[in-house]
């Protein structure tokens, strides 16, 4: 029997902050579970190596959900990365915090403590912003924000066309304003990904207080009474255990943290009970509040050599992108794909925006599982604060199967509403003069013209843009799962560190904030 003071299961993007931070300490012995293998792929060091990744299995455990009404009863992908990092290993690299407004909202939902001004110095804490510091960016700290080395004029274009359109232009999402058009800043370092686990896990890997042990599925929470005392594993057709003498903490992300907690006995208990499952602790919000940024994309095919694609030309050109990314760390291949995009208002009288831009210079067609031998670009809208609310639940006492996914998209007409408008604005912003030179066709979209098509096509495409949070959600509650300092409420020696925690889903990408609550809840750790 091994035993640690702490065991974090998960080396996504949370979980490699707090196996960095905590075993800083070296009278602290840590120790590290993640199922996926360590981030040595090569897709995962180039940033356009998520073009592999997204749409396929590999190091992605790639979750489909339960059909969906909202959906015309089509099942949503869930693409969750499988290795160390974490979805940060696989994302877009896209830095964004969200707007200071969701936080205060935490805290007014009743916990203090995370409101914009009381996360902020965890945010600069994580980061070393390329373009200097100052009161709303760090240096010196391991995650590196930087601008892309060698930008697409194609996205440019599409940020001229939404100066057309009189969108403000914004050079810093996480400045003063969040409105505006603009280049998004990437979790990248010398043209090459940076992902949690580069930026938090490797320095700490020489530390002899550290274990990180990969290939590892967690199957359960070992409790004695209502305290976690460790965790069991499988592990190449074996079954193992390694035991907390401090704490258990849940870094599996918003889908796996509350499988793993449903499947220790921690949850809604008529639910368990139907899977057979003994009740070792009631708790009713385990897996319910799912919540997750719904997008539409809309492509177009182009003439144009600087759009992306399956053609002779297209990939004559990625070829000679490898050799130049090999040789200088530049060009094509340093690009994360969706360049620029902004934030925007699908009406004049909200006070913040409600809408996500994201713009990609080649074609994109269900997560571009569906490949189109052509040139071409597309633009995403999605809706920033959904209220609809899913769930993830368990579909079998089975620790390997997959979790039960519900994310309910649609099922609130606001969001609907909402993603209507921001079909409207981006079809705009494509018609506009600055693409001119660059358009063809619409794809999938050119006969989708009123209100009733347009939600037709949204049925029927509209899918995730990868951020499910919520599913163990911080509060006071009787829903809530975790209280302010992120332990599990009724037990002790268990807590939860990852986006599952967010009551409701920040207004932005989600990569930044979760490592944000990592940053912040390694330092409650380390002083309790």
């Amino acid at each position: 029997m091994t035993t640690f003071d702490f065991i974090i299961v998960g080396g996504g993007s949370a979980g490699c902050v707090l196996a960095g931070r905590l075993s800083e300490d070296p009278h602290t012995r840590v120790c590290l579970l993640e199922a996926g293998p360590s981030d040595s792929s090569p897709f995962i060091k180039a940033p356009l190596g998520l073009g592999a990744t997204v749409p396929s299995k590999y190091l992605n455990w790639a979750f489909e959900t339960v059909p969906q009404a909202g959906f015309n009863g089509r099942r949503g992908y869930q693409p969750r990365g499988k290795v160390l990092g974490g979805s940060s290993a696989i994302n877009a690299m896209i830095y964004t915090r969200g707007h200071p407004w969701d936080y205060d909202h935490w805290a007014e939902l009743g916990n203090p403590g995370w409101s914009f001004a009381q996360v902020l110095p965890y945010f600069k804490k994580s980061q070393h912003q390329e373009r200097g510091g100052d009161d709303l960016h760090g240096t010196g700290g391991p995650l590196n924000v930087a601008d892309l080395r060698s930008p697409n004029p194609l996205a440019q274009a599409y940020v001229h066309a939404g100066l057309e359109m009189q969108l403000p232009r914004n050079d810093d999402f996480n400045g003063p304003e969040q409105e505006g058009v603009g280049s998004y800043q990437v979790t990248q370092i010398n043209g090459e990904r940076c992902s949690a686990a580069r930026a938090y896990l490797s320095p700490a890997l020489g530390r002899e207080n550290l274990s990180v042990l990969t290939g590892v599925h967690a199957t359960r929470i070992i409790l004695e009474g209502k305290r976690a005392v460790g965790v069991a594993y499988h592990q190449d057709g074996q079954s193992h255990e390694v035991h907390a003498k401090r704490e258990v903490i849940l870094s599996a992300g918003a889908l796996q943290t509350p499988q793993l907690l449903l499947l220790s006995g921690i949850g809604p208990g008529a639910a368990l009970q139907e899977q057979g499952i003994p009740v070792s602790h009631a708790l009713p919000g385990v897996g319910q509040n799912l919540q997750d940024h719904i997008d539409i994309v809309i492509p177009y095919l182009s003439p144009s050599p600087l759009a992306m694609g399956l053609t002779p030309g297209g990939i004559t050109k990625l070829i000679r992108g490898i050799f130049e990314w090999r040789r200088s760390r530049t060009g094509i291949i340093t690009s994360n794909s969706t360049e620029t995009g902004g934030f925007v208002k699908s009406r004049p009288d909200l006070a913040i925006p409600d809408l996500q831009l994201h713009f990609n210079a080649a074609i994109v067609d269900d997560h571009t599982r569906k490949r189109h031998f052509a040139r071409g670009y597309c633009a995403h809208v999605c809706v920033l604060r959904p209220k609809s609310r899913g769930s993830v639940s368990l579909n079998s006492p089975d620790p390997m199967a997959p979790p039960r996914i519900d994310p309910n998209f649609l099922a609130e007409p606001a969001d609907l509403d909402g993603l209507v408008a921001g079909f409207k604005l981006t079809r705009r912003i494509l018609e506009a003069p600055a693409l001119a030179p660059y358009r063809g066709r619409e794809l999938l979209t050119a006969n989708v013209q009123s209100d009733e098509q347009i939600i037709e096509d949204i049925r029927n495409r509209a899918d995730t843009i990868y951020h499910p949070v919520g599913t163990a959600r911080m509060g006071r509650d009787d829903g809530a799962v975790v209280d302010r300092e992120l332990r599990v409420h009724g037990m002790t020696g268990l807590r939860v560190v990852d986006a599952s925690i967010m009551p409701t889903l920040i207004g932005g990408n989600t990569n930044a904030p979760t490592i944000m609550i990592a940053e912040k809840a390694a330092e409650m750790i380390a002083v309790d």
